[in-house]
């Protein structure tokens, strides 16, 4: 890209939120109904649809310089059709690790280097405080319900777990595999984390992980915080030094 955006569309919540924090309010154009941080600014970016479908129509009236879009957020038909009309720049995150790098990726591509690089120190200087587990402990993630579905091995969802210090009791299952309740019998975690979303989780689903579960502590854990890289990332040490207060471990 010879000069930097001055329209650009986000597909990606998480990346939505980070333009804001690079201080990209007015080029921001365009965002999916699911881009809805930070509330006091996103009202004002018009919704051209969500992360599975958008309205073309929608975004060809926009003519953005740059749609920015993710991998496992955004379907290959999309970003497909995008290209033959548009400059689409596509993510692929699975570790905080690449996060950082997306970080820096969307930074150069709008012309705010150096925010990106400031941005991506305070975060990498933040994990540093991380306490410490001093013994094992063993969780599960649960992000739907019926079918019941883990967060596993090469997701950014288990890379945040390993970063927190905990061990993923389906670290040796792929992405994001269908379980049955009565599969946590035998793997009996420590904890059962119940994510906000994409399924919102409540105390009232807390029973049916009980009763074949009894002795794990099941906890409902902010899905933002463990899915969405970007700025959040900030946020993250206190977050999971809150919650080991919460679990007392």
């Amino acid at each position: 890209m010879d000069s930097p955006p001055e329209k650009i569309v986000c597909l990606v919540p998480s990346i939505t939120e980070l333009l804001f924090e690079l201080h990209l309010d007015q080029q921001i154009a365009g965002r999916t109904k699911y881009c809805i941080l930070p509330s006091d600014k996103i009202t004002d970016v018009p919704v051209i649809g969500g992360t599975k479908y958008v309205d073309l129509n929608a975004i060809k009236s926009i003519n953005p310089d740059l749609i920015i879009a993710n991998k496992e957020e955004n379907t290959k038909d999309i970003v497909v059709a995008l290209r033959k009309s548009y400059r689409v720049y596509v993510s692929d995150v699975s570790s905080q690790t690449e996060a950082l790098e997306m970080i820096n990726d969307v930074a150069t591509l709008c012309n705010c280097e150096q925010k990106g690089k400031e941005l991506v120190k305070e975060i990498d200087l933040s994990f540093k405080f991380i306490k410490s587990l001093i013994n094992p402990v063993r969780v599960c993630y649960f992000i739907w319900r019926k079918p019941y579905m883990v967060a596993a091995k090469d997701t950014y969802i288990n890379s945040m777990l390993e970063l927190a210090g905990f061990e993923n009791c389906f670290d040796y299952l792929n992405r994001y595999p269908e379980i049955e309740l009565k599969d946590l019998m035998t793997i009996n975690p420590d904890h059962i984390f119940l994510s906000s979303e994409p399924f919102p989780f409540s105390m009232k689903h807390f029973k049916e992980f009980q009763e074949v579960c009894p002795n794990a502590t099941i906890t409902i854990v902010d899905g933002q915080m463990f899915s969405w890289y970007g700025s959040r990332l900030k946020k993250f040490s206190k977050y999971i030094n809150d919650l080991y207060s919460l679990l007392k471990i």
